[in-house]
């Protein structure tokens, strides 16, 4: 019995066929979890720039990092000595890096659950408009716990710790005062009033010039209703 012969164009015509096949079918499958990233992304990102009252989270605490739990009181000291915020996520007006969204995707698979209540810790300006500084993005866990998800931006300035320092209460600001005065004081030229140089005569000018400087101080801080950094730490108002 013979064997039929080969017909390569036949077989060619097979190869192509299965592998069209093959490919539409993959093309489909890729298509198709890209849609569910998608779907996923616009679920967190919604989320994100929603409002909660979400206290906690189910986390599965054996596969949380220990490094990246903060306790609320952590959180508060940080952002009393550098003048920060922490507030929720519905209140910043930055663009949310898609590392974030990434991120929270992540730790959904792994813990199977939906995040909600996210927190920023973030300068006050960031909650306001578009910046660069450092915001860090946080999920509660419950217990006054937050687990750190994502940070972004650039760090914040070395000196911003020293600069703030006035800002965390009035005695600070009070002595900050004083020795802008003691050194203004300094600066004026001997003379100037009187033609003797006396120490009760030093006192005096810098008693004015406390007095100036002071009312400078107030006056700016009344007309922009500024405040101190304990009581704006977790303030969601403009003039605090």
């Amino acid at each position: 019995m013979l064997l039929p012969k080969t017909d390569l164009e036949k077989k060619l015509h097979k190869a192509k066929s299965k592998r069209v096949q093959s490919e539409e079918n993959l093309l489909n499958n890729v298509l198709e979890i890209f849609s569910q990233v998608d779907e996923d992304l616009d679920r967190i990102e919604t989320n994100v720039s929603s409002s909660s009252k979400m206290l906690q989270n189910d986390f599965k605490l054996n596969e949380l990092k220990l490094e990246n739990i903060y306790h609320i009181d952590d959180i508060k000291n940080i952002c009393i000595d550098y003048r920060l915020r922490f507030l929720d996520t519905k209140y910043f007006k930055g663009k949310l890096p898609v590392e974030a969204l990434s991120k929270i995707k992540q730790l959904e698979n792994l813990h199977q659950t939906e995040i909600k209540g996210f927190k920023i810790i973030a300068p006050s300006k960031l909650f306001k408009l578009e910046d660069k500084d450092d915001p860090l993005l946080f999920a509660p866990i419950g217990n006054g716990y937050f687990y750190l998800i994502h940070k972004w931006g650039n760090d914040l300035h070395p000196m911003r710790k020293l600069l703030m320092w006035p800002f965390k209460n009035i005695v600070n600001l009070a002595v900050l005062v004083l020795i802008i005065s003691y050194v203004a004081t300094l600066m004026i030229p001997n003379g100037l009033f009187s033609k003797s140089s006396t120490n009760a005569q030093f006192w005096i000018m810098y008693f004015f010039v406390f007095k100036c400087i002071a009312a400078v101080v107030i006056f700016y801080g009344f007309a922009l209703g500024k405040n101190f950094n304990p009581a704006i730490w977790n303030s969601k108002y403009f003039n605090s």
